[in-house]
């Protein structure tokens, strides 16, 4: 078992993981690959009796996130227990060491009970008004994404006219935005755990903060519902239940909006993923399908009601 168990881990990730737990390379055993996600890969293993989660940032994720404002964010949260602190984080190659969680479920986006315990866990968390020393601002990631695909065209013939859209909605959203706290922006369902004690209670946890900067606190929820593939009546139950009751007019045109820009974002972010080689099908299609919709949403909603 000790034998296979090394092809797992590069040995620069062994040789971290030995000095950060005190121990030989030999101790490190039962690895297994936990996930694949879109931006890691993580494993878990066994030294002596505890068991342990390694992260490795995925392919490209060097031109992406920002080490050490991932390592600032860990610090403005480790007060409130919003997730197990990390024992080791590298704030120059992405390398994070925690410890297992052994009886974790993440949120169901299609039980409305799990919603309803994420959504609070979100506005009990946006409700502290973090600060950090970084914005993750919207349209600069776009245009950044964009520039990482050097010539390479987009592989949507209607890109430009899709953009024109997006970028149409910027002087508004500036206008109806909330004051900008510690967003997490990677707000999706695979990043609720749910974790049960002994006694089967559960309590959730919001992990993965490596793209967390100051935003408004409403693009959590854009982030939550275009990850979940949401249609738009979905979406709005979603809204209704993190505002615990019907969001406000003006508020839920204003997410309709930001699922527009932050589809265009993730779609950009697909594309440049994939001249590493490496597609995400219906997940990529679906961003730019929000990008194109809910401008119309958008534009629908603020006629109808907000004029």
């Amino acid at each position: 078992m000790k034998q296979n168990s090394r092809c797992f881990l590069s040995p620069r990730a062994r040789d971290v993981a030995c000095r950060v737990l005190n121990c030989q390379s030999e101790d490190i055993v039962d690895v297994e690959p936990v996930k694949f996600g879109i931006t890691n890969r993580s494993f878990s293993f066994r030294v002596g009796g505890e068991r342990f989660i390694l992260r490795i940032p995925g392919e490209g994720t060097s031109s992406l996130i920002d080490r050490h404002q991932e390592a600032e964010v860990y610090s403005a949260i480790s007060p409130y227990r919003l997730c197990d602190a990390p024992i080791y984080l590298n704030p120059d190659d992405g390398i994070k060491i925690s410890r297992f969680l052994p009886r974790v479920r993440v949120c169901n986006p299609n039980e409305d009970s799990d919603l309803r315990v994420c959504m609070k866990r979100l506005r009990d968390f946006h409700r502290l008004a973090l600060h950090v020393g970084h914005t993750f601002d919207l349209y600069e990631r776009i245009e950044f994404y964009e520039r990482l695909r050097h010539s390479i065209p987009s592989s949507y013939s209607d890109y430009a006219e899709t953009k024109r859209g997006v970028l149409s909605l910027k002087s508004w959203l500036e206008d109806n935005r909330e004051p900008f706290c510690l967003a997490h922006i990677d707000s999706v369902c695979d990043n609720f755990l749910f974790v049960s004690d002994a006694t089967g209670g559960e309590s959730v946890q919001l992990t993965d903060w490596e793209y967390a900067g100051m935003q408004d606190p409403h693009v959590d929820l854009a982030m939550f519902c275009i990850y979940s593939l949401f249609t738009k009546e979905r979406s709005d139950d979603l809204m209704d239940t993190y505002f615990e009751g019907k969001c406000p007019p003006r508020i839920r045109a204003k997410i309709y909006a930001y699922m527009a820009v932050c589809g265009l974002l993730w779609s950009n972010w697909c594309e440049y993923k994939r001249t590493f080689g490496i597609t995400f099908g219906a997940y990529a299609d679906g961003q730019y399908r929000y990008a194109k919709e809910f401008v119309r949403h958008f534009a629908d909603l603020e006629h109808e009601v907000l004029a």
